[in-house]
């Protein structure tokens, strides 16, 4: 790189000063390396942030339609009632007994139990929801940590070359490489658990089972 000629000889016993040749060197060689590496986090961590909020929105509007499933429907407990009130006064009406007229299945003062399916197919669409907006939020955080590693601090060479060494090695020390590298892996398990979720819940569906219906038809005919 032509550091020799790019930068002064140091003084006798000033090859380790403030503005020594070594330390100026070594911020220009790491300004090289952190360029390269901050621009391979932050592009993927973009990417990440971008699906994971989509994603994370497509599963809330599942799961705010499902999720009425796991407490009692009033309108259907009314609804019955009526319905049956309605017999009795017939009923009375024409002088038959109220006895023969048939109660509702639904008691409003029981304890409400849905059903294994709604449970299985909340539990999962929640723990997938749980999983992208972690992701979501660890990509916030993961962004705040680039930004205050690459910001520039005041003071002599040596100075900042100690502060980067030592911000590095925070980096390091709290595994944020790994962390990095690990997001796309949750946001797959927190896409395929949905998928999951899905394939559950499909046969209480009509519209989702023709999708996955012709979804197989169309698999079956690519491979005649």
């Amino acid at each position: 790189m032509g550091y020799e000629r790019k930068y002064p000889e140091d003084e006798k016993h000033e090859e380790l000063g403030p503005f020594a040749r070594f330390w100026r060197t070594y911020l220009d060689e790491c300004a090289v390396f952190d360029a390269e590496m901050i621009e391979d986090w932050r592009d993927r961590l973009d990417v990440l942030l971008v699906f994971a909020g989509l994603f994370s929105a497509v599963v809330t509007t599942f799961v705010v339609q499902t999720s009425q499933s796991l407490q009692i429907d009033n309108s259907q407990v009314t609804a019955s009632l009526l319905y049956e009130l309605i017999n009795i006064q017939r009923a009375i009406a024409n002088e038959s007994p109220v006895d023969d007229v048939p109660r509702s299945g639904i008691n409003p003062f029981t304890a409400f139990h849905p059903n294994a399916l709604d449970a299985w197919v909340n539990g999962l669409w929640f723990t997938s929801l749980s999983l992208s907006l972690i992701t979501a939020l660890v990509v916030v955080v993961a962004k705040q940590w680039i930004h205050h590693y690459i910001s520039i601090p005041s003071g002599t060479a040596r100075d900042r070359g100690r502060l980067r060494h030592f911000r590095f090695m925070g980096l390091e020390e709290w595994h944020v490489p790994i962390i990095i590298g690990l997001l796309p892996v949750l946001l797959h398990v927190s896409l395929g658990i949905f998928i999951i979720g899905l394939v559950v819940f499909h046969p209480k569906q009509p519209i989702i089972q023709i999708l996955f219906q012709r979804r197989g038809t169309s698999v079956c005919h690519s491979k005649e």
